[in-house]
Parts: C-alpha cells; sequence; structure tokens
C-alpha cells in the first residue's frame, strides 16, 4: 500500500470508500488536457504542505501533509477538515524542475480550485484567480529563474454557501440533496515547459456534410514569421493535412468524414506543428469528431434533437459526479471511466452533468466512449420558487458567473459529447433568464440551450424542460421548442453496508428490494413510450449513484453494488428507443371534453369501489376534479377537500391488447376497475400520463365501473382517470 494511502487514513476513519484505491505515488497521473497534449509536462499531484489559517498571512508553521488533488474535506486528502469562509487553506511544496532552453517558458497549470486561489513562486506572487470549476494557467519563468528547485504557495480562500459564486450542491451543514463542501485544490496540478511561440489552443469546425475541417490555431508569444502546419490521422494513418503563415485559419478535407455518435464514437487524431525557418518549435496532439446537434422538426412537424441529421431520443440519468472518499475528485482515472463505461452498459446514450464540471480526462472519457453530455452551469447566489421572478443579482455576482460560465464553455468546446449547455437549475441562481440563455447561444451556437431546467420557464431557449417526480410526465409539444423532461424518476433503495449514513436516508420514493425497485423503473419507461409518441424528445432518470444520505443512485456511493443488473437495465431501457406506440383511447379522460362522474367527499364505507354499491345519492358532475391552477389540471369541477371518491360506468367495446391508465393525480390515488384495485400510487403527477400495463382481464366488453379514491394534504389538488391501450408499430 502507497505510504500516502496510509498517511490518508491515520487517525482519521475514512468512512465509506470507492473501490478504486491509488496506487501510483502520483494520483491520476494522466495527462490532464487530452484534447491539448505536448511531451514536455510534469504531473505536481501527490504531497504539499498545508496549513489553515485566520488570517491571509503566511503560516508560521504547517499543519500536515495533504494529499493533492484530493479536497482538504475529503478522506483521500488525509486531512478531512472543514474549511470556514473565513479561513485560508494554504498549500506549499517544493519542486524539481528541467533546464530549459533559451527563450522557453514556464507554466504551472491548475485544473481547478475551490475558490479563490492566490499563487507565489519563490516568494514572488505570480497570479490569482477566481472561479471552482474552470482550469487556469500561470506564467512562471520570471519567478523560477534558473534554479534547479522552485517553491510553489498557494492560498485559498473558499465562502461555500456563504458567498454568492457558482458552488452547485455544496453547503456548510450538508442534509438532504445538498452536499458536502469541497475546498481547495480538487484537479490536476501541473508544470508544462512551452517554446517562446507556442500553440495555446485549437478551436475545429468540422462539418460531416462536407468533410471539411476548419483549423484556428491560437497562439501565445511572438507571433511574427511562424508557420502551422496540421495533419489529420484516422486509426494512425493521414487522411488531410494543410499549413499556413502565421495564426491565419487552416482549411482540411477528410473524404467520406465517419460522424461520431453514441452508437459510434469516432474520433480523428490531429497533430499541430509551429514551426520558424530555423525549425519546428512546438508540437501538440489533439482530436476532433464530426457531429452536428440541433433542435428541429421531424416528418411529423414535431421537434425533436437531431444528431448529425437525424432525430434521436436523448435518455440518461441525472450525474452528480461525487464520490465518498475523494468528494468532488475521484480516486483514479478508471473510477471516471467506470461511471460512463456503466452508464453506456444501462443502456443510457446521455447524461446531464449536473451542477458541476468535471476534469477534462471524464469528458475525453465520454468522447471515448460514446456518451453525448448535458451540462450544467454549477449553480450559486439566491434560489428562487417557481412562481418568483428572477433575482437581481449585484453586478459582481453578475461578473462572477459570465466569466465563469465564458470560461466553462470554452474549455469544454473541444468535447463532441457536449451536446447540450444548461445555464439554470430550478431557479438556482436564476437572473436575467432569457438574456443569459441567448448569451449563452452567442457564445456557442453549434450546441442546444436548455431552457430553465425545470420550475421556472420564461419561454426561451431550445427546449422546455420539466422536472417529474416520479414522473414522466411533459409539457405539450410547441412549434418554438423541443419538449423533454429533465429529471424524472428518484427511485430510492437502501443498500446496508453501503451507505454514507446508516440511518436517515432519503429518497423521492422508496423501496424494500432490489425486485421491487425494477419493477418501479420499468413501470416508469413503459409510462415514457407514449410520451415520446406524443413529442417528449429527451428524459433524464434521477440518478446515477446514491451521494452521501440520498439514495435516489442506480448504483450505491461507493460503486460497490449495481442496483438493478445492467443488461437488466438495458434490456428495459432499449424500448424507449424503439418506434413509439399508437394510443387508442378505451375511455376518455376529460382532457379534451368534460366526463361526468358520481363523486362524494364524505367517507362512502366498505364496498363502495364494488359494480353493486348504491351510488344514486352521490353528486353527479363533469370531470376532472381539482383546483384550478393545479400545473396540468383541466378542472371541470371545483374540489378542495381533503378526500374525494369517484365512481363512473363506461362502455367497452374491445378491452384486449396493452391497456394502460391514463391519469392525472394530485395526491395519491387508487382506483379500481369492476371491483379490482389496477393501482395504489403516492405522490402527485404535474399532467397526464400513463399507468401501467394493468391486468387487461379487469375490462370486459360491455359495461364497466371504474372506481377513484384521490387523498389531498397541501398544495394543488386534482384527479381524473380515463383508459388507453398502447399499439406498437407493426402489430
Amino acid at each position: 500500500m502507497p505510504a500516502f494511502f496510509s498517511h490518508a487514513q491515520e487517525g482519521r476513519p475514512a468512512g465509506l470508500r470507492s473501490i478504486w484505491t491509488p496506487e501510483q505515488p502520483i494520483p491520476l497521473p494522466e495527462h490532464p488536457r487530452p484534447h491539448l497534449v505536448r511531451d514536455a509536462w510534469a504531473n505536481l499531484n501527490g504531497m504539499w504542505e498545508y496549513a489553515i489559517t485566520g488570517s491571509g498571512e503566511a503560516p508560521e508553521g504547517w499543519d500536515g501533509q495533504i494529499l493533492v488533488p484530493f479536497c482538504v474535506e475529503s478522506a483521500l486528502s488525509g486531512v478531512q477538515r472543514a474549511l470556514k469562509p473565513e479561513q485560508f487553506l494554504w498549500y506549499r511544496r517544493s519542486v524539481e524542475v528541467s533546464p530549459r532552453a533559451p527563450g522557453e517558458r514556464l507554466l504551472l497549470h491548475f485544473g481547478a480550485v475551490d475558490w479563490r486561489a492566490d499563487v507565489w513562486v519563490n516568494g514572488r506572487e505570480v497570479g490569482s484567480h477566481i472561479g471552482g470549476y474552470d482550469a487556469f494557467a500561470l506564467d512562471i519563468t520570471e519567478a523560477a529563474g534558473e534554479d534547479e528547485e522552485i517553491e510553489i504557495v498557494v492560498r485559498v480562500q473558499d465562502p461555500t454557501d456563504e458567498g454568492v459564486q457558482p458552488r452547485g450542491k455544496q453547503v456548510l451543514e450538508p442534509n438532504g440533496i445538498w452536499y458536502t463542501a469541497v475546498s481547495g485544490i480538487w484537479q490536476t496540478v501541473w508544470l508544462e515547459t512551452v517554446p517562446g511561440t507556442w500553440i495555446d489552443s485549437l478551436e475545429v469546425e468540422a462539418s460531416v456534410v462536407t468533410g471539411e475541417v476548419l483549423l484556428r490555431p491560437v497562439l501565445a508569444g511572438e507571433k511574427s514569421m511562424v508557420r502551422v502546419e496540421a495533419r489529420v490521422l484516422f486509426n494512425g494513418q493521414s487522411v488531410a493535412s494543410a499549413a499556413g503563415e502565421g495564426a491565419r485559419p487552416l482549411r482540411l478535407r477528410v473524404d467520406r468524414p465517419r460522424a461520431w455518435s453514441p452508437d459510434s464514437p469516432t474520433l480523428y487524431e490531429l497533430e499541430v506543428l509551429l514551426s520558424r525557418a530555423d525549425g519546428v518549435r512546438d508540437v501538440v496532439r489533439s482530436y476532433f469528431a464530426f457531429r452536428t446537434i440541433e433542435v428541429k422538426s421531424d416528418d411529423q412537424g414535431v421537434n425533436r434533437l437531431f444528431l448529425n441529421g437525424r432525430p434521436l431520443f436523448h435518455f440518461g440519468p441525472l450525474d452528480q459526479g461525487w464520490w465518498p472518499d475523494g468528494l468532488y475528485t475521484a480516486p483514479t482515472d478508471e473510477a471516471l471511466r467506470f461511471d460512463i463505461e456503466q452508464t453506456r452498459a444501462m443502456g443510457f446514450n446521455m447524461c446531464r452533468k449536473h451542477v458541476k464540471v468535471e476534469p477534462q480526462r471524464w469528458y475525453y472519457w465520454a468522447d471515448r466512449l460514446g456518451l453525448m453530455v448535458w451540462q450544467d452551469m454549477p449553480s450559486g447566489d439566491r434560489y428562487i420558487g417557481p412562481a418568483e421572478a428572477d433575482i437581481e443579482r449585484t453586478p459582481e455576482s453578475e461578473e462572477i458567473f459570465r466569466r465563469e460560465w465564458s470560461e466553462i464553455i470554452e474549455e469544454l468546446h473541444p468535447h463532441p459529447c457536449v451536446v447540450v449547455w444548461v445555464p439554470f437549475n430550478e431557479g438556482w441562481g436564476q437572473f436575467k433568464t432569457n438574456e443569459i440563455l441567448a448569451w449563452t447561444k452567442s457564445l456557442d451556437p453549434t450546441r442546444v440551450v436548455d431552457g430553465p431546467s425545470g420550475w421556472t420557464d420564461r419561454a426561451g431557449g431550445d427546449m422546455h424542460d420539466m422536472h417529474a417526480y416520479p414522473g414522466p410526465s411533459m409539457f405539450p409539444t410547441s412549434a418554438e421548442r423541443a419538449s423533454v423532461l429533465g429529471e424524472f424518476g428518484g427511485l430510492g433503495l437502501v443498500v446496508s453496508g453501503h451507505l454514507w449514513q446508516e440511518r436517515d436516508n432519503w429518497g423521492y420514493r422508496s423501496y424494500e428490494s432490489s425486485e421491487a425497485l425494477r419493477q418501479a423503473y420499468e413501470q416508469l419507461v413503459e409510462r415514457l413510450r407514449p410520451l415520446v409518441a406524443r413529442g417528449l424528445a429527451a428524459a433524464v432518470y434521477t440518478q446515477t449513484t446514491d451521494v452521501e444520505i440520498e439514495v435516489n443512485g442506480l448504483m450505491t456511493y461507493d460503486r460497490k453494488v449495481m442496483k438493478i443488473d445492467p443488461s437488466v437495465l438495458r434490456g428495459i431501457n432499449r424500448r424507449v428507443f424503439l418506434p413509439p406506440p399508437e394510443t387508442r383511447v378505451i375511455v376518455p379522460t376529460s382532457e379534451e371534453r368534460p366526463q361526468s362522474w358520481r363523486f362524494t367527499t364524505s367517507d362512502p364505507g366498505a364496498e363502495w369501489e364494488s359494480p353493486g354499491f348504491d351510488d344514486a345519492g352521490w353528486a353527479q358532475a363533469p370531470g376532472g376534479f381539482g383546483t384550478r391552477g393545479t400545473p396540468g389540471a383541466v378542472v371541470g369541477t371545483e374540489w378542495s377537500g381533503g378526500d374525494i371518491w369517484l365512481r363512473r360506468r363506461v362502455q367497452v367495446d374491445d378491452a384486449g391488447g396493452r391497456v394502460f391508465l391514463r391519469m392525472h393525480h394530485d395526491e395519491g390515488a387508487e382506483v379500481f376497475i369492476n371491483g379490482a384495485r389496477v393501482i395504489q400510487t403516492t405522490g402527485w403527477t404535474v399532467g397526464y400520463t400513463e399507468f401501467g400495463p394493468i391486468d387487461s382481464s379487469v375490462l370486459r366488453r360491455g359495461e364497466n365501473l371504474i372506481a377513484v379514491h384521490c387523498r389531498q394534504t397541501s398544495g394543488g389538488q386534482f384527479i381524473d382517470v380515463g383508459i388507453v391501450e398502447l399499439i406498437e408499430k407493426g402489430e
């Protein structure tokens, strides 16, 4: 066992651990920036000295050692101490540096530091950075001088949820869906040697239609009298090349380009050389893909998400990206890859990266393994409810948001896996909504921009995004945007021995066994399919893994238990991608035309659900029943009490096939057909959706009785029920 891992456990029980243990002397030794690689670099992960102080003055002594790049609150850091908003976290390390040729520069890179970082080299301040999710680099050439060993000191301050900065789900006092704070260095620190003129970044536009590749090299340093050459390779073979003077765009053409998709994640390698008259000065390796993503109407006039010119339903989990031992930081590169591999093995083609940004290597693996990504902006500042107006940020808060979001978009732009930008989630820090959505689109017109994901829609963006727990449900389709389900599900299962804490865990809905969870999940997926037929373009299930006390994951937090076998999940999920079924109405709801019911709000006693029960004394009125303003409700009769009992006699001509209830309930409801209970559900929906399939044998040709009981405790309320048959295409 490596010495640093022993240190991480010394005197501090680590609690829950993932299935990976960092085994290298340097944790996460892989090159941290796969889309722009040069050979002259050195990884600075490993043991650093640390101290926590009450002021911004340099510490007089050091508290011990910390394992970089794991945050100070994590078990893998070896510290596991909370950093208070008024405190400062200090790092120090001496580093050997290789001799540099005349004119070469030395860059110090930080993958991410949460939140404010000030850096000194050899006692000289070399720069500062504000932002917990974007990378930054400092030119330390002058400060390093000709020394063979340099001293690096970093000072960090992080207000967590007492500040206005982007923070995602971090809080100082974790509870429910809010998790442990992350402070300090949490991504790889590294040195890079570059020539006096170097390739700082590459901007690539690739047309899958024409095969044309437009390459814009972004140069740093002295830019005159330089030549740039580029070569595109596929499977190691050169397929296109071009050269030009200075930083002029280069045009290359690839014959018969292969498009990137989840089923065929084709990547092209890119090699770029910068030279002067006396020879090659810089060489970088990169990659790109031919891939388009857009919202447009299908042949039925319904807006869908189109990948490479073809409609493709997006289906995947909400991915929080947290680890029990590393918090924001996965213990190894294999761990990063594992989550993506398992997501694909479960039959999903995308995930929504939820209010967090990952290290570049995570997106590299998503590129390689074929996982589409909806990328959230980490939330911050003040939160609003569904009916509230946008918050008014201070100029400082707005500047912090805009600077970091634009940096995130620029850094992730090279990754073909990223297909959707999500600036706001559920009113968390939401301000100037449509202005920010339009601005995001202007920063990157090549990708789709989600309207606010859930709750506080302002009719902007490319998608109208609903959250429905457990759901599923959807907003009606429109001519302007695609209708998507940005969150649903949240089915919980406690797996003893694999918990952050053994008691008081939380889930939207809880189940007692893996089989019960599987059945409930399968029912949700079955109910998705008719929504797809009506125009739903995407669905995001909550969630990939458990996180702290949240037990809604398809995997446990430590990744040691798959709550549903991935092959079983894959078989269930594949039905979502089949041609959507046709819907035949057997018994109509009151959505389009009011349907007559008998009802009472007084307890009717025993046998009320049986066909022989005498309901002549009940009132008769049109459905649905509830309060106006309840989301998705079509109210025919006001009902504002605690309980309602409904009975309706209907004629059924044909009761064969796969039969579902079509129902909107708020809150819990139980439904009987001819005296047999066919469903009992809790919670609420935010619109009409299908439940089932139900046992069609309870229906008979001729007269049938539908009996419904709905109970209300708070908030909006509504109940309406019908019956439909889903007919698979080709049947």
